[in-house]
């Protein structure tokens, strides 16, 4: 077993399922002390589950990543836990309304997907960052969409979000160049997850004919790609996005 995170500390939101989960356990497999964070308290709990069977050093923390006190206050219990963070994804989101003109697009949805996807991505690195600065190093990794660089239409809210997700990848980057601690950005192609299981078939559909390769990612390639990314190997990059696309991106 590769132990590259043996010794690190590790916050993942999201974490209960889907990505957030898949990066997690990598995580964990490979020696790294897991900090799960996720609003859905119920699923959370059934995670660590899972993976304290399998003999990983995690711990659950309910989170909602929108409310801001709520963010400053688990990151500073974390920092009096262990009086470090190495490594902070931040995999929690939502996708909102899909298949829907921005003439039809309701306000309210857009504002709830800007809370979590954009200021709640916001809210993670401003406090998570801080503790990471103590220590001089850490690895920040959030996750982004294709739909941040392309556009999906019809999913007006998701993809500006994320487009805003990857402006925050690139400022913050920049802000920490020189300060030991990098900050990327994964923009994936749709993935099998069960955050697709309210995106419609026709949007899916769509979505999947974008891909050159013809199908869905898989949890476990993004988890591949992603813990590399927050590794000590990945020591000359930051204020970037990368892809897991099966060929989608053209930039």
């Amino acid at each position: 077993m590769n132990k590259r995170f043996e010794g690190q500390v590790a916050a993942v939101t999201g974490g209960a399922d889907g990505l957030g989960k898949g990066i997690g356990w990598r995580l964990a497999y490979e020696g790294a002390s897991v900090v799960l964070m996720d609003k859905n308290e119920q699923q959370l709990a059934q995670t660590v589950h899972t993976f304290r069977q399998s003999g990983f050093d995690v711990m659950g923390v309910p989170l909602d990543i929108s409310d801001e006190e709520m963010v400053k206050e688990t990151f500073a219990q974390l920092s009096g836990r262990f009086g470090r963070l190495d490594i902070l994804v931040n995999s929690a989101g939502i996708v909102g309304p899909t298949s829907t003109p921005i003439t039809q697009f309701d306000t309210a949805a857009y504002d709830n997907i800007y809370q979590v996807n954009l200021r709640g991505a916001f809210l993670v690195v401003k406090y998570g960052i801080q503790v990471m600065e103590r220590n001089g190093y850490g690895r920040v990794l959030l996750i982004a969409s294709i739909a941040g660089k392309e556009g999906n239409p019809f999913m007006v809210g998701y993809s500006s979000m994320k487009a805003g997700v990857i402006g925050l990848v690139k400022a913050v980057g920049k802000e920490y160049a020189d300060k030991g601690i990098t900050v990327n950005g994964l923009a994936p192609a749709v993935i099998k997850t069960a955050m697709n299981v309210d995106t419609s078939p026709a949007q899916l559909e769509y979505m999947v004919s974008k891909i050159p390769m013809g199908r869905l990612g898989t949890i476990e390639e993004v988890a591949a790609i992603a813990t590399w990314i927050v590794s000590p190997e990945a020591s000359f990059s930051t204020g970037f996005v990368f892809d897991v696309s099966g060929g989608r991106a053209t930039y």
